[in-house]
C-alpha cells in the first residue's frame, strides 16, 4: 500500500487541472479521491488529539492543516503557487513571477504542462483580465460602497513635453472624489464654508491585474510617485500571489498608500486590504505638474472645483454615478 505523503500527492491534482485554483479543503478531497487507501491508512495511524480523526471530516481538516504547514516547500519545489485571498487558493504554474507579470499585462493566458509524464502536452488557462477592464470595475465598488466619484486618466491624453521617460510614474490610473457633506445638513455645510473646513477629499489609485515578488515593490513605489497630490492614495489589484500582503503591510506602515483588492467576478466583494494614510492637505504643486501634462487631470480639477463652488456632482461628469447630486 502506497504511503501517504503531501508532496506526492498534492502536486499531480494541482497540475493536472492546468492552473485552476482550488482551497486547501477542495485539494484534500481530491486527495482523498485519489488515494483512498493510503488517506485510511493514515487516519487508522494518528493519534491526534486535539483533531482526532476517527471520522472523514476530521481526517480532512488534518490533510488541510498539513497543505498549510507545507505551502512553502510546496512552492519551492513544486511550482505550486498561491494566492493571499482567504481562504488562500492553491494553483500550479511553471512560470516565473516575471513571466506570470508579463502574460497578464499582455493579455496572454497562462500555459502549463498537462502531466507531470508528459511535459509537453499544455492546455490554455483562461486569461486574467486586462488592466483596462478593472478601471470600472474600481469605479463601481468606489461610488456604490464607497460614496467616491472616481474619473480615469488616460496617459495617451498627456502631452509628453519632457521625452519619453519625462513623466514616468507621473500619472495615476484613476483619481477620485468623496463628498464629505452628502449627509450634512445646509445649515453646517454652510458653517464649514464659513470655517474655510474641507467639505471633500480627493483619491488617487495605481491599478496593477496582478502583484507578486517580482512587481510589488516596484508597483509600490509607482503608486507613491503618482500619488503624492492626494488625500488618500491607493494601489489596487485583482489578485495578490504568495506573502505578498505581508510586504504591502511593511511599505505601506512607511508610505500611507493602501491597498484595495478588487473582486473581479463581484465589485461589490472588493475590499480595501490596507486603508491608506490620510495626507490632510493637497500638495497643489504635485497636481500642478500633473495638470501641466494630462487633459484628463485638468477636467477632474475642473469637476472639483465645481463642487467646491456648488456643492454638487455633476453624474456625468464621473465614470460610474447615478445622481450623486
Amino acid at each position: 500500500m502506497e504511503k501517504f505523503s503531501i508532496t506526492r500527492f498534492v502536486p499531480p491534482v494541482l497540475q493536472e487541472l492546468q492552473g485552476d485554483r482550488l482551497t486547501a479543503r477542495e485539494i484534500a478531497v481530491k486527495v482523498y479521491e485519489r488515494h483512498p487507501e493510503a488517506c485510511e491508512a493514515k487516519r487508522q495511524r494518528s493519534r491526534a488529539v486535539v483533531q482526532p480523526l476517527d471520522s472523514y471530516e476530521g481526517l480532512i481538516q488534518q490533510i488541510v492543516a498539513e497543505i498549510g504547514a507545507q505551502r512553502q516547500h510546496l512552492e519551492r519545489r513544486f511550482g505550486i503557487k498561491s494566492t493571499e485571498e482567504r481562504p488562500r487558493k492553491y494553483f500550479y504554474s511553471t512560470s516565473s513571477d516575471d513571466a506570470d507579470v508579463q502574460a497578464v499585462e499582455e493579455g496572454k493566458p497562462v500555459t502549463a504542462p498537462l502531466r507531470f509524464d508528459d511535459p509537453t502536452a499544455v492546455l490554455p488557462v483562461p486569461r486574467k483580465p486586462m488592466e483596462a477592464e478593472l478601471y470600472p470595475l474600481l469605479s463601481q465598488f468606489l461610488f456604490s460602497e464607497l460614496r467616491i466619484s472616481s474619473k480615469r486618466i488616460d496617459e495617451k491624453r498627456s502631452r509628453n513635453s519632457r521625452g519619453p521617460e519625462g513623466n514616468k510614474w507621473l500619472f495615476p490610473d484613476v483619481v477620485g472624489i468623496e463628498n464629505l457633506t452628502a449627509d450634512w445638513s445646509a445649515e453646517v455645510i454652510d458653517c464649514a464654508k464659513a470655517y474655510s473646513d474641507p467639505r471633500s477629499k480627493l483619491y488617487s489609485f495605481e491599478v496593477k491585474v496582478l502583484l507578486n515578488r517580482s512587481n510589488v515593490r516596484q508597483s509600490y513605489f509607482q503608486a507613491v510617485s503618482n500619488s503624492s497630490w492626494a488625500n488618500f492614495p491607493y494601489l489596487v489589484t485583482s489578485e495578490i500571489h504568495g506573502d505578498t500582503l505581508a510586504e504591502l503591510r511593511v511599505l505601506a506602515g512607511t508610505h500611507g498608500v493602501g491597498v484595495i483588492k478588487v473582486n473581479a467576478d463581484n465589485p461589490s466583494e472588493s475590499e480595501i486590504l490596507i486603508p491608506a494614510r490620510e495626507r490632510t492637505t493637497v500638495d497643489w504643486n504635485s497636481a500642478n505638474r500633473i495638470a501641466s501634462e494630462n487633459a484628463d487631470f485638468v477636467e477632474f480639477l475642473n469637476h472639483v472645483k465645481y463642487f467646491q463652488q456648488t456643492g454638487q456632482l455633476k453624474s456625468q461628469d464621473w465614470d460610474y454615478a447615478s445622481d450623486v447630486g
